[in-house]
């Protein structure tokens, strides 16, 4: 192949993404992985915005076990999935950057995703001043803080303790041993329908304090981004189904 990249001022067109595309494969196919990553590398700095071209350098990132880049990818294109309104997409990609790297923090992209589905929760955050105990392990307020932070935080130290969580609609409380989400509490009902609940709770304040004995499994998970996400998706499934049964109502009228 004698075709040189010259990087022009203006973003790679579809035409020329397609051509950088099947150079890249066709790279790969004669084990030149390097030159492959560098034509996409080069291709990206033009088109940022391009999903095809960090698809394939995700793809080829991770047949090559470049992790760190590959998660990177990852996390750009949640980005870009969550700004065409795909939202599965960008929780899968979400997922698979913590899997890939595990130091990656999936709390900022959860709180996205959730912002950019239902915006009413960007609109009403309350930041009023609240006041905030200063005798427990750590503690926050909600608008600035959210429940995913707080999870990622006490999932990384893997502590075992009580989340304590305060608003005008719940009192609600999350249990953790050893990082791992075991049980909640909310409203008078517990476990997994409990933390539906909790899931939906902006503002307010936290209070995390730890605990030496280990508290009962009620709620039992691989991991806390796996059934963040699961439950996240079953609610935005149901909301949908619900959206989509008043329309048939509106529609016989």
């Amino acid at each position: 192949m004698n075709r040189t990249y010259d990087k022009p001022s203006i973003p790679v067109s579809e035409v020329s993404i397609e051509s950088v595309l099947l150079d890249a494969d066709l790279f790969v196919k004669y084990r030149s992985p390097d030159k492959a990553f560098q034509l996409l590398h080069e291709s990206i700095e033009r088109s940022p915005r391009s999903i095809s071209l960090r698809e394939k350098m995700r793809d080829i990132c991770i047949s090559q076990k470049n992790l760190d880049e590959a998660a990177r990818q990852c996390l750009a294109l949640v980005n870009l999935y969550i700004g065409r309104e795909e939202f599965d997409l960008a929780y899968d990609r979400l997922q698979e950057a913590k899997l890939l790297d595990p130091r990656i923090s999936v709390a900022p992209g959860l709180e996205a995703i959730r912002r950019a589905r239902r915006p009413e929760f960007a609109q009403n955050r309350d930041k009023t001043p609240q006041k905030v105990r200063t005798d427990v392990t750590f503690a926050g307020n909600l608008a600035y803080v959210s429940i995913f932070d707080a999870v990622q935080v006490i999932e990384s130290a893997k502590m075992t303790g009580l989340l304590v969580l305060k608003s005008d609609l719940a009192l609600a409380s999350v249990s953790f041993n050893e990082g791992k989400i075991v049980d909640a509490e909310c409203n008078g009902q517990n476990g997994v329908t409990a933390f539906r609940q909790i899931i939906e709770i902006n503002s307010g304040t936290f209070e995390f304090s730890t605990s030496e004995i280990e508290f009962p499994v009620v709620i039992s998970v691989s991991s806390n981004t796996n059934f963040l996400l699961d439950v996240l998706t079953e609610l935005d499934n149901e909301r949908a189904e619900k959206q989509g049964l008043r329309n048939l109502r509106d529609e016989d009228f």
